[in-house]
């Protein structure tokens, strides 16, 4: 393997298991010191909350800080154990603040306070019970089908994650609607799936709205910090494209990307255009798959042993 050809992805909220990152903890320094990096700075024991059997692991505010730590916990082993340095990044959702970390465009530190103080703002936009999100599978997926068959109804295009799979999200008392239509709009597809998924929030929607200026707020507490430079070797998750290296678009795109669509299936295509190999990095693998969808072979590392295969 050239450790320099290849580009890394690390997947979202969802991800997060009981014990993630554990392995790497207990045999990787640098892993050890991402996990006590992030508990200062946060304020609370992240590795108890990430290696333990507490619920809260799975609330938003949350989820979202351990999942960013596990995965540059595990990013930073990999690199001391292996010599692994890819040259690009992409993440989905969450998982664009890990790649800004993992490519040095962004500090971990600032990476951290800034997706806690997301997962409370996206929690706290809609009601509990309110807001849902559901997986729309079947065969060649039109995205503008699917906008148009959600038309008059509060719902929105989250996830565009391949060609046979996007997420739709918004109001819990019209997802039945939602897939009665897209059913129809389907053809009788045989392959049609409509799958609620298990979150706390419509997120990626109209309903995340209320809350950009706030969380614009907490981005330009860290803008001096970026680096633009390294964010051009990042995708954003809003555009499909690598990011320009422009301090002022990076936090225009972060923000936007609260209630727009994540575009990955052409994040998927900038970097496959890019790198001669893909590796997904996170506690679960939900990424390679869009990537094998699409032609591209990626492999996965959700765990030490795993990273021993991949990179030995």
């Amino acid at each position: 393997m050239n450790p320099e050809s290849g580009a890394v992805v690390f997947p979202g909220q969802g991800t997060q298991r009981h014990g993630m990152g554990k392995d790497f903890f207990e045999a990787a320094a640098a892993s050890r010191q991402a996990f006590e990096e992030a508990s200062d700075v946060l304020g609370w024991d992240v590795g108890d909350l990430c290696f333990g059997s507490n619920e809260r692991l799975h609330l938003t505010e949350f989820a979202q800080p351990c999942i960013l730590a596990t995965e540059i916990a595990m990013f930073r082993g990999i690199q001391s154990l292996y010599g692994f340095a890819p040259r690009y990044f992409g993440g989905h959702s969450l998982g664009e603040y890990t790649a800004l970390v993992a490519a040095d465009a962004m500090s971990f530190a600032d990476a951290l306070k800034t997706v806690h103080i997301r997962g409370k703002l996206m929690q706290q936009a809609s009601p509990p019970g309110a807001g849902a999100m559901a997986a729309v599978i079947s065969q060649n997926l039109n995205e503008s089908l699917i906008a148009g068959s959600l038309a008059g109804l509060p719902l929105d295009v989250a996830n565009i994650n391949s060609a046979d799979q996007v997420v739709i999200s918004g109001r819990i008392d019209a997802m039945e609607k939602a897939e009665k239509r897209l059913q129809a709009a389907a053809g009788g597809d045989p392959a049609f799936r409509f799958v609620p998924l298990n979150v706390s929030a419509p997120f990626h929607s109209r309903f995340m709205t209320g809350i950009k200026e706030a969380f614009r707020e907490a981005l330009h507490s860290v803008s001096e910090r970026l680096n633009p430079e390294k964010a051009r070797l990042v995708t954003s998750n809003v555009t499909g494209r690598f990011h320009k290296g422009i301090r002022s678009g990076i936090i225009d795109d972060l923000v936007a990307q609260i209630s727009q669509s994540v575009r990955w299936r052409e994040n998927m295509q900038a970097l496959a255009g890019r790198a001669a190999t893909i590796y997904e990095i996170g506690p679960n693998r939900p990424l390679r798959n869009f990537f094998t969808s699409m032609g591209v072979s990626c492999q996965s590392v959700t765990s030490l042993s795993a990273a021993g295969r991949v990179f030995a």
